[in-house]
């Protein structure tokens, strides 16, 4: 009875590893039958894709390298046209002085500078750049710069008395701010209380 036993055992132990190993069998690789004017379309068709990929490749790097030599050209040559306007102005300073030379004469020479004075503001104005305002105007921390705070009676306190350096804005944006002198309070002025009377000596 057990030897019956053992050997039903035996026999569902080798059905199971028979049916595991035939799991485990790589599948067979399918062949279709085609015709051989079908495969040679097909070479030909995989050939030809594969040229134009290395071409795309190719036109692709050209195309890298020509946008970083035009970068590269724009960035060296950018100012090139700023730089003939102001050769212009150069130009006029250079007449001005020759003529100034030739006459001996300072008012020639003073015009000629006023003249080409006028001719930078132009050119300033014409590329967005801005003088900032600052003689009677209240002091801006974003557009001047204090570099002396003096008494004065005559103005309110924190107003611009005196512009010791043009500052700029250059479409907006502060490039250099005015170098200022700001008036603060007089001994007078801080003798005041608070409701506006002056403090007795007495």
């Amino acid at each position: 009875m057990g030897t019956h036993k053992s050997k039903d055992k035996d026999h569902k132990a080798q059905a199971a590893e028979k049916e595991v190993s035939q799991h485990e069998e790589p599948q067979k690789a399918q062949t279709v039958n085609i015709k051989k004017e079908e495969y040679e379309s097909l070479r030909e068709k995989e050939k030809e894709l594969q040229d134009k990929i290395l071409r795309l490749g190719a036109e692709f790097e050209n195309y890298k390298k020509r946008v970083q030599k035009e970068r590269q050209d724009w960035i060296k040559y950018a100012g090139e046209t700023f730089i003939l306007e102001l050769l212009s102005i150069v130009d006029n300073f250079e007449r001005a002085f020759q003529a100034a030379d030739k006459t001996q004469d300072f008012e020639v020479l003073h015009k000629g500078v006023e003249m080409i004075l006028m001719e930078i503001e132009r050119f300033l104005k014409e590329k967005g750049v801005k003088k900032i305002e600052a003689v009677d105007k209240q002091f801006d921390p974003h557009k001047h710069e204090a570099i002396e705070h003096i008494e004065c009676q005559e103005r309110e306190e924190n107003t611009i008395v005196e512009e010791l350096q043009s500052g700029y804005e250059l479409n907006g944006k502060v490039v250099r701010p005015t170098k200022v002198k700001v008036s603060k309070k007089t001994e007078d002025n801080e003798q005041k209380t608070e409701n506006g009377t002056e403090k007795s000596d007495i």
